[in-house]
Order: C-alpha cells, then sequence, then structure tokens
C-alpha cells in the first residue's frame, strides 16, 4: 500500500443505546446513583442547551447523522464503546442485561457498516463470571476487539483482585482494556464539584490517571504481563509524571511506609511504556501529542476523537499537520489501532 495514504481511525467513540439512557433517566429521578452521576447525567439528559441535546442525540445514533459527522470530520472508521459510567452504575442484573443489549445493538451496527466500524465489548464488571462469559460471546462470536472498562465500578477499582479474573481473560483473548474515564467517587468529587471542576475539564484526569496508577502498583502488569491497557486524553497527564512517579514508587517501597505499596518486578514508568497505549481523544495539541510520543514511544500514541463529546471537525486536519512524515501518519491514524485492536477491514 502506498504509505502516503490511510485510514483515519477513531478509538474512543462513544455510543449509548436509548434502554441505557432511559435507564439513567430512572436513576436520576429516583435519586441514584453517586453524586458525579447526579452531576453529569443530570446535566446531559436534563439540559435543554444545545450542546447536551445534540451529544445524547448523536450517543443513540450509529447510522446517518454519525457516518455524516465522520464524513464531515474526515473519519473512515470508529472503534465504538458503551459510554461511560456504562454498566458500572447498574445493579449486577441490569448490568448484565445492559452489556448484552448493547453490544448486540454494536454488533448489529458493525454488520450494517462493516467499513466503518468495530466495536469494544460492554460487560458486567460487577458480576465477573458474567462479564468474563459476555466477553468470550462479544470477542469468539462478536468480533468484538477489546472491551471498555468506565473507571470505578461504584468506588470500586480494578486494583480489586475480584476484578483480575476479567482481566486474564482479556490478556487470554488478546484483546485490549480500554480504561475510560468515569465521575470521581462520592470520597474525592466534593472539592472537585463545589469548583465546577469534576467533569471532563479536570475531574476525569484525576479519577482515571490515578486508576490507572492502582492498576500498576497493585501489580496487575507483573501477573498479566501481556495485557494491553488503553488510556485517552494522551495518559490523563502521568506521562509528564513519569520520573517523579518512579522516584517516590521507589522510596515508598524502600520505606514500607504503606501496606499497599509493594516491589514490582519494573519501575512503574516500564510498565506505562510496555503495556499501555495512549489514545489523542480531546487533545488535538501539537505540542502535548509530541511530548507524550517522546517519552512513551511513537509505538504507543494513536488517533482518536473522543465523539460525540468533543465533536471538533478541524482537529483531524490539525492533526494531520503534526510533524510526522507520511509514514509515521499512517501509523498514527491507522496502524498501531490496526495491531492494537486487531481490525481486519
Amino acid at each position: 500500500m502506498d504509505v502516503t495514504t490511510y485510514r483515519r481511525i477513531a478509538t474512543e467513540e462513544a455510543f449509548a443505546p436509548a434502554e441505557l439512557l432511559e435507564c439513567y433517566r430512572r436513576m436520576l429521578r429516583d435519586g441514584q446513583g453517586d453524586k458525579g452521576f447526579q452531576s453529569l447525567w443530570g446535566f446531559y439528559l436534563g439540559s435543554t442547551a444545545e450542546r447536551p441535546r445534540s451529544v445524547v442525540r448523536r450517543l443513540a445514533d450509529l447510522g446517518a447523522e454519525r457516518l455524516a459527522d465522520m464524513a464531515a470530520a474526515g473519519i473512515d472508521h470508529q472503534v465504538l464503546a458503551l459510554t461511560s459510567p456504562g454498566t458500572n452504575v447498574l445493579d449486577p442484573a441490569t448490568a448484565r442485561s445492559m452489556a448484552t443489549l448493547a453490544n448486540e445493538v454494536a454488533a448489529q451496527a458493525v454488520r450494517d457498516h462493516p467499513d466503518r466500524f468495530t466495536a469494544l465489548a460492554a460487560v458486567a464488571w460487577q458480576d465477573p463470571d458474567a462479564a468474563i462469559a459476555e466477553l468470550e460471546r462479544a470477542v469468539t462470536r462478536l468480533g468484538m476487539c477489546g472491551v471498555i472498562a468506565n473507571s470505578h465500578v461504584q468506588g470500586t477499582y480494578l486494583d480489586d483482585q475480584r476484578f483480575w479474573p476479567v482481566l486474564e481473560a482479556a490478556e487470554r483473548l488478546d484483546v485490549p482494556v480500554y480504561l475510560h474515564p468515569n465521575t470521581p467517587t462520592d470520597r474525592m468529587v466534593e472539592p472537585l464539584y463545589e469548583a465546577g471542576l469534576d467533569g471532563a475539564i479536570y475531574g476525569f484526569a484525576v479519577e482515571t490517571g490515578m486508576h490507572l496508577l492502582r492498576i500498576i502498583t497493585s501489580g496487575v502488569f507483573d501477573r498479566f504481563p501481556h495485557l494491553r491497557l488503553v488510556v485517552g486524553h494522551l495518559g490523563e497527564a502521568l506521562p509528564f509524571w513519569l520520573p517523579r512517579i518512579d522516584h517516590f514508587h521507589a522510596a515508598q517501597v524502600a520505606s514500607g511506609r504503606y501496606p499497599a505499596m509493594k516491589a514490582l518486578q519494573l519501575r512503574p514508568s516500564d510498565y506505562l511504556r510496555r503495556n499501555v497505549w495512549y489514545t489523542t481523544s480531546g487533545m488535538a495539541w501539537q505540542p502535548g501529542i509530541m511530548f507524550v510520543r517522546s517519552v512513551v514511544g511513537a509505538d504507543r500514541v494513536l488517533y482518536a476523537m473522543d465523539y460525540p463529546y468533543q465533536y471538533v471537525p478541524d482537529e483531524v486536519r490539525h492533526q494531520e499537520e503534526l510533524p510526522l512524515d507520511a509514514v509515521e501518519l499512517r501509523e498514527f491514524f491507522e496502524g498501531i489501532a490496526t495491531r492494537l485492536f486487531h481490525l481486519t477491514v
């Protein structure tokens, strides 16, 4: 193939079945969910402003409007993922049924438009046995290319070993786990919420960057060395902290200050270079992209838009103006995603 041509593959593109949105509406009416959920989805489902209304409409559309938006932006292919918080705020029975429904909806969209969509599996993380069974079904029968983890599950993180069998299944199936932000838990949201910082402006990065560090320091990647994890927004700032993270991890292990902080086989930064991939979702910023490429490796950084939450058609053009040659641009927009998600279209 001519290296000057490539498909632009966007790898963090959200959708939501109408049934899930209606479930969220019921939860809001009944006062269910934590403060972050009430804040985020109370806004999107309750506001009359144009932007939240357009986001909700686009989340539920896996047809004409989404395809038109992709064409307007120059996106050739989307990797679909169930929007945050997905099933994570639901009771186990509802989470199981909603994950199955979401996977069927996404699989139908892929069948309808196989050249335009692939999808990540949704699972009920609250029920690890069911999550494993659904992940296996989604990958082996529906052809899905990974699994979405919408961060904490009602305040519990994936460093908790009850979730590790699901991570083991992802490693065995050779599919990546996409760690996507959720709103901060009630234990950390209050100072963010009172300043209006609990969402994408900062709270998501605080919550998800911490989650990724918890996964690393718990020894997940020593236990599952071939597990692949994808994180958006250029790594939620962690690439900018690599030397400091390594220094104080070593110091805290040596001091024995924290029972949870154990010695690892490698430095934390080594796992961030070996097991983690970084998408540019919501971060169409040349200095940041080039910096992250320089510290984690150019083969770890790939394109995503964060549709429909941050739908900015011109960002594709801006990222095509990165100081990269034709081969590097093809890798950034297509090659890395194709290998990471085992795409065949």
